[in-house]
């Protein structure tokens, strides 16, 4: 079984100037062919601290992948502190700078004279040809062990792995029966918390494995399994899938890529329910959400601005309900971004109203998601009450 570590370079990530998203793509290509990821980390373009952090990797891991740090300036110290970890000397290949020198002729540039430092490459590694940009990339074997630097631009981070990485890794690691498949259920409406006491034994399996996530409003579980198949997997998982789903059963409103809004909006299409939004503070996040999976003229929706008050906000409501003919009005008002945000949120149907009020304690940023995720599922559970 093959474990990984992915080491992003670059201050740039440690500043917060550039998000990285490489990472993810890594893992993802890792994950469909079998390759357990144990650890991710992020180094800063110094070359005594990246040396330390893959020096460290490779005392964990069977590979190493480093993504940025390849560039032509100085401070693309990536190869120097590969060179270091091994204890060898970068050496010139005359073949990466007549490619380099290539690749800036096929576009009408001259390249500068640093870029010559992108033809150096650690003495025990074998290089790995970059047609989509001019930093060459490069792997190093040692025993079991494999380091493989990428270049940190996202698009020729991409290429490599597709069209390198992946099939250099299958075949040295004999991966090509291995692969690690997914599967998230989504639920609303219970915290993190008490999905854990409902399911907590599962969460001590091995294979499959099962773990939470929490977000504003709403918890995942995810299900992973390691099997030699797609088929195999779903197999081995089916049965754990299947005690979640009776254990929380209508906390669960969808799996993997369903999305709450798009639950709700096909809750309120099949029936034919006509829906009006009154929100105040979710700065009209709730109709954005519904809006492209509702056919036009069953929804509506008004962004206003409300003091929180219960009975303005109940009144407004059925004035909606008369003058937009809705079948269903729901009402959402929170109150400004203060130390503990207050929500409230309103349903008027068949002429009853339905209404919660709560503080929310979690961090500010959250509170318009957490406001719209229990405003969508009051109108969810509706159906379900049915």
């Amino acid at each position: 079984m093959a474990v990984c570590e992915i080491v992003t370079i670059g201050t740039e990530l440690l500043l917060g100037e550039i998000q990285d998203t490489n990472s993810r793509f890594i893992a993802r290509s890792l994950r469909d062919i079998g390759v357990d990821l144990y650890r991710l980390s992020t180094v800063g373009d110094n070359v005594q601290r990246i040396t330390a952090t893959l020096q460290e990797a490779l005392m964990r891991s069977d590979i190493v992948i480093t993504t940025g740090g390849l560039g032509p300036t100085v401070d693309d110290p990536t190869r120097q502190a590969v060179a270091n970890v091994f204890n060898v000397k970068l050496v010139y290949k005359e073949e990466l700078w007549q490619q380099i020198l290539n690749r800036f002729s096929h576009y009408n540039h001259a390249p500068t004279a640093n870029n010559k430092r992108q033809a150096f490459i650690p003495e025990n590694s074998i290089a790995i040809p970059n047609p989509v940009g001019t930093a060459p990339a490069f792997y190093v074997e040692l025993g079991s062990k494999t380091l493989i630097s990428l270049p940190g631009v996202p698009r020729e981070m991409e290429f490599l792995m597709n069209n390198f990485v992946v099939k250099y890794l299958k075949q040295r690691y004999d991966l090509c029966d291995e692969i690690i498949l997914p599967w998230v259920i989504h639920t609303i409406s219970k915290g993190e918390s008490s999905i854990d006491e409902i399911i907590g034994e599962m969460e001590t399996l091995s294979n499959p494995t099962v773990g939470l996530l929490a977000h504003p409003g709403q918890t995942d579980i995810r299900v992973t399994a390691k099997a030699h198949s797609a088929a195999e997997a779903e197999a081995m998982m089916k049965p754990v899938l299947q005690e979640i789903r009776e254990k929380l059963k209508e906390y669960i409103y969808g799996e993997n890529e369903t999305t709450l809004e798009q639950v709700v909006a096909n809750l309120l299409s099949e029936s034919n329910t006509r829906l009006s939004i009154i929100e105040s503070g979710t700065n009209g996040e709730i109709f954005e959400r519904l809006k492209p999976h509702m056919p036009t003229g069953q929804l509506t929706g008004d962004n206003v601005d409300l003091v929180f008050s219960g009975e303005t906000l109940n009144r407004l409501m059925h004035e909606y309900q008369e003058q937009k003919n809705a079948d269903m009005v729901l009402g959402v008002v929170l109150s400004p971004k203060d130390s503990e945000p207050h929500v409230q949120i309103a349903l008027l149907h068949n002429g009853e109203l339905s209404e919660i009020n709560r503080l929310y304690g979690g961090p500010a940023g959250d509170a318009i998601t957490w406001a719209v995720n229990y405003a969508l599922d009051m109108i969810r559970w509706k159906f379900i009450e049915k």
